[in-house]
């Protein structure tokens, strides 16, 4: 946001307006051969400053008008002074703006300036009487600009790397924030998804057999009640993580531990699931559990809401590097693809992507649909090494 005269520019202008008359003033009562100050110094020494009051919305054009308006003051014989802080504090501004090419040409125009009233103008110029200014004393000034543009360099460099230093923090929060509203946007859906599935079936189930078989309708609206209860529970625990971030969950993730449930909920939807495990099984990493459950969990739901067959085969494989789950179902798709770019298969894409493992999903060849995900694992802590 640029700062106007109501902000930092009003005062700082202000305070180099005091200084320069203050500083005039001494100067002329020790410069006895100078043209005393008058009241057309005195306005030159405020128009200087004035200057600066919008010197961050129009930089160039200020350094360059307080360059020429302490050029008219020089070449009108006033005694030397802080006259110099105005055009300091304009070519700061320039520099840290980025146009250091006005702020030298600026500078370069005064510097030019002086050289000619003080060597070959000043037999015409005020004060009468007045001689050549020593040499030596134009390359002390030329040291001074040098290394006055120097630290403006210095600034301008600081200046850059913090607001690059910001750029990157906003970005990363940026990032955290988009990472953290996907996790939660999968944690819901594969939560959601798999519940109303449920209770999709079950409600339909109920339905149709209201009038024929109440017992049977009883039995699905249990399983409606009790997927619905979950998937509230779920969510709750979602909620509360969002409300207080950084705090343990109240309850445990779910894991494999919870695999039976799932098998349950999906004979309830009339879905009956085989489960092989193969290998020996370990203690997985709480993110790599909750990966492989919702996987698996978003894989039977794609069966019970895009497959025609009612069984599907689960098989977990340990791997000594890795964890490889496997769905299998015989069915042909009813509904969208099971394969396609829906958000269930997306977040398991990236829920396997976040461990270092894929997804592979399609036809099986004989038929039917598959889905086989691999996860990454560290190699066994207690596997004896060969």
């Amino acid at each position: 946001m640029q700062r106007t005269g109501r902000g930092p520019a009003w005062r700082s202008a202000l305070l180099v307006a005091v200084v320069a008359q203050a500083g005039s003033g001494w100067a002329a009562q020790a410069h006895t051969g100078r043209v005393p100050l008058d009241a057309f110094a005195r306005i030159l020494l405020l128009t200087g400053p004035a200057l600066l009051v919008v010197r961050h919305r129009y930089p160039v054009a200020v350094a360059y008008g307080v360059s020429a308006v302490t050029l008219v003051y020089l070449a009108a014989g006033f005694p030397y002074g802080p006259v110099f802080a105005a055009v300091a504090v304009a070519c700061f501004a320039a520099v840290v703006a980025g146009h250091r090419g006005a702020a030298w040409g600026a500078a370069g125009l005064l510097w030019a300036g002086h050289l000619l009233i003080a060597h070959w103008l000043y037999r015409r110029l005020p004060p009468a009487g007045d001689g050549p200014a020593p040499w030596g004393q134009e390359l002390g000034v030329t040291a001074w600009v040098l290394a006055m543009f120097a630290v403006f360099e210095l600034v301008r460099l600081r200046r850059e790397q913090w607001a690059r230093e910001r750029a990157e923090r906003a970005a990363a929060a940026g990032r955290r924030a988009d990472e953290e509203r996907l996790r939660i946007a999968r944690e819901l859906h594969d939560v959601l998804a798999h519940s109303i599935s449920v209770i999709n079936v079950q409600a339909g189930v109920g339905l149709a057999l209201l009038d024929t078989d109440p017992e049977q309708a009883r039995t699905a609206l249990t399983t409606i009640k009790a997927a619905g209860k979950e998937a509230l529970g779920e969510i709750r625990q979602a909620l509360d993580t969002l409300r207080a971030p950084g705090a343990a969950p109240r309850a445990p993730a779910p894991g494999l531990d919870r695999l039976p449930e799932l098998v349950e909920q999906a004979a309830a939807t009339g879905l009956r699931v085989d489960t092989e495990t193969v290998g020996r099984a370990r203690t997985l990493p709480p993110g790599a559990d909750l990966a492989a459950f919702r996987i698996l969990q978003e894989a039977l739901t794609n069966v019970v809401r895009h497959s025609g067959s009612r069984t599907a085969r689960i098989r977990i494989g340990w791997r000594p590097e890795a964890l490889e789950l496997r769905v299998d179902d015989d069915g042909p798709a009813t509904g969208s693809p099971a394969g396609g770019s829906g958000n269930g298969l997306a977040g398991m894409r990236e829920r396997a992507a976040a461990l270092g493992g894929g997804i592979e999903a399609g036809p099986r060849p004989d038929g039917g649909f598959r889905i086989r995900a691999t996860l990454p694992l560290d190699p066994d802590p207690d596997r004896e090494a060969p």
